[in-house]
């Protein structure tokens, strides 16, 4: 008895000669600038990448994916008992942990001990991830459109400034880009050529990129009009074969994706309370109102618009605009394919109450191609206009400069800065010399409390002792009427740390023997970006300044430039051309009032 046969995937039509460009007639050219573009981009990435270290002052960094995958060596278990983020990070650390240090014993001994390796290992980790997603982006754009679109999407991503400095950190935004990408990939192949090996690609990269980052999420748009327009193939009993092949295909799709997902976020499933719980508590957070002292005003899709133009760039932006209009008029599916995702996720991250421009990472992938796409049917429309050679490769290389200038630039400046020491590093060394040890000393939680702790070759600095007696910063000590109350109250959140603060509190300090007071610009700016909603706040600081004597500075910024006022993003990104070294405007107050006179 004959089976009957599965229908087969109809060709897909041919899009528009305009999107599609001539055949290439060799790869090595492709090969080459793709060689180029990798090591380059690794390069960017890697420069600098042991800044700040041993200390780790990115508050997301220090608490989140590396010691978590590190505690779970200590508590011998794979439940990360944290879902805030997803934990495909986590896991993946934990495991080249493992390798790296010989198993439990040796990571928790490595993290305890060197805990600056520990990090560094996780920080190439993700530089590596960045550079797997700039060949993923590469064979997306060459499915898509060309190779020279592809190649030329990898490099845009390969030098703009928020994939680069990101890269640099142990979190999770551009690792999210690789499987993002994957998907994305997939999707290319489906709407291209609906084989089911690229419906359960896209599944699979969908999957790993929600278990990365929750809104990667995004890529399942794409998935589903390519889907759609499988579906629309044909005519007749060509449409109707093609439709049943699809819905096979993201039935296949679908199960890749929670396959993928549960793989690299197990305990969603095996531990689903805590999961939803953690999730729903995120979501709440990302919803509130900024509630951060300092945040911008403006809202949030002013903002993400704003951050376009220095994270991804001016030229790129506008470029990715009209290859978003270049697409949608000469090829309607596929503009149907990446025009939606995008515009929907900067509406939904906009209408969220928190927001920053690392948050749009996810959504990079798909600007690159767009503006890409643009440069490259501008030249070959150029082409065919005026096809004298010197014409079209002058047209190009003014094109491909514009679209890469920007990025390279403060690329390479992040590189630069990164590399120099921080300046909170540089104000620990100088304590070490001129404050005596067990002296009392107030400082700003601008740096973590082990930077105040012993180190001594051998032992744990986390469980070493302090070397200077500090301030409980984070207790509030000021009434409502402004007088110093017996004890300290409870302890408020570091969002919360300047309305703490009272010009009261320089008494204090002064009568209980506190003669050191450190200060840093990522706390004090933001007092004085809002200066209305703490005010006791900016009379601290100004009666600090008339009563302490500056016995020590250390600035982040060039000779002659700075200061840069502050935002939740430059303040520490460092994008700014004023700055030379990361870090805050770190400064040492001596007080010389109460005990502090004969000190």
């Amino acid at each position: 008895m004959a089976t009957a046969e599965p229908p087969r995937a109809p060709p897909a039509p041919p899009a528009p000669a305009s999107l599609r460009t001539r055949p290439d007639r060799s790869r090595r050219w492709a090969w080459t600038g793709l060689a180029v573009v990798l090591s380059g981009g690794l390069w960017l990435r890697l420069w600098g990448v042991r800044q700040g270290l041993p200390y780790v002052y990115n508050v997301d960094e220090y608490e989140h994916f590396v010691p978590i995958a590190v505690e779970m060596f200590a508590h011998g278990t794979l439940n990360p008992h944290y879902f805030a983020n997803p934990p495909a990070l986590t896991y993946l650390l934990h495991f080249l942990f493992d390798l790296a240090y010989s198993g439990p014993h040796g990571v928790v001994r490595a993290f305890a001990l060197h805990p600056g390796e520990v990090f560094t290992l996780a920080r190439v980790s993700v530089a590596v991830l960045g550079t797997v997603a700039l060949w993923l982006l590469y064979l997306t754009g060459a499915r898509l459109f060309s190779r020279a679109v592809g190649l030329l999407a990898a490099a845009v991503e390969a030098v703009a400034f928020l994939p680069v400095f990101y890269g640099h950190l142990a979190l999770n935004d551009v690792p999210t880009l690789a499987p993002t990408t994957l998907s994305l990939l997939g999707t290319a192949g489906v709407l291209r050529k609906g084989r089911i090996r690229d419906y359960v690609l896209a599944g699979v990269g969908l999957g790993l990129a929600c278990a990365t980052k929750y809104t990667a999420g995004i890529v399942i748009v794409p998935l589903l009009v390519a889907v759609l327009a499988r579906m629309l193939d044909g005519a007749g009993e060509q449409r109707v074969n093609a439709a049943r092949r699809a819905l096979v295909g993201i039935v296949l799709a679908g199960a890749a994706a929670l396959a993928a997902f549960a793989i690299a976020n197990p305990y969603a499933l095996l531990d689903y309370h805590s999961f939803h719980a953690e999730l729903v508590h995120q979501s709440t957070l990302s919803a509130e109102s900024q509630g951060k002292l300092g945040a911008p005003k403006e809202g949030g899709l002013i903002y993400y618009l704003w951050s376009f133009t220095w994270g991804l760039g001016w030229a790129p932006t506008l470029a990715a605009l009209g290859g978003a209009l270049t697409v949608w008029r000469r090829e309607r599916r596929l503009g149907w394919l990446l025009v939606p995702a995008a515009l929907l996720f900067v509406a939904f991250m906009g209408l969220q109450g928190r927001y920053f421009g690392r948050w749009l990472l996810p959504i990079f992938p798909i600007a690159c191609l767009l503006a890409a796409l643009f440069v490259v049917q501008i030249v070959e429309w150029a082409g065919r206009e005026r096809p004298e050679p010197p014409l079209r490769i002058a047209l190009a290389v003014l094109l491909v400069g514009a679209l890469l200038i920007q990025g390279f630039v403060y690329s390479i400046h992040a590189g630069i800065v990164l590399s120099r020491a921080d300046t909170r590093n540089l104000t620990r060394d100088w304590m070490l010399a001129h404050i005596p040890a067990g002296a009392k000393i107030v400082a700003e939680p601008v740096e973590l409390e082990e930077w105040a702790r012993e180190v001594e070759p051998g032992t744990a600095t986390a469980t070493n002792p302090y070397r200077w007696r500090l301030y409980p910063a984070l207790y509030p000590r000021i009434t409502a009427s402004g007088s110093i109350a017996p004890a300290y109250g409870a302890k408020v959140g570091l969002e919360n740390y300047e309305t703490t603060l009272h010009p009261a509190l320089i008494d204090f300090y002064e009568r209980e023997g506190f003669c050191w007071v450190i200060t840093g610009s990522t706390e004090s700016g933001r007092a004085f970006a809002d200066p209305q909603a703490v005010p006791g706040a900016i009379a601290y600081y100004r009666k600090l300044a008339r009563d302490g004597e500056v016995v020590y500075s250390a600035s982040p910024y060039a000779r002659g430039k700075g200061p840069v006022a502050f935002n939740f993003d430059w303040s520490f990104d460092y994008y700014p051309l004023a700055y030379e070294r990361p870090g805050p405007q770190m400064t040492i107050y001596r007080l010389h009032g109460g005990r502090c006179r004969a000190a």
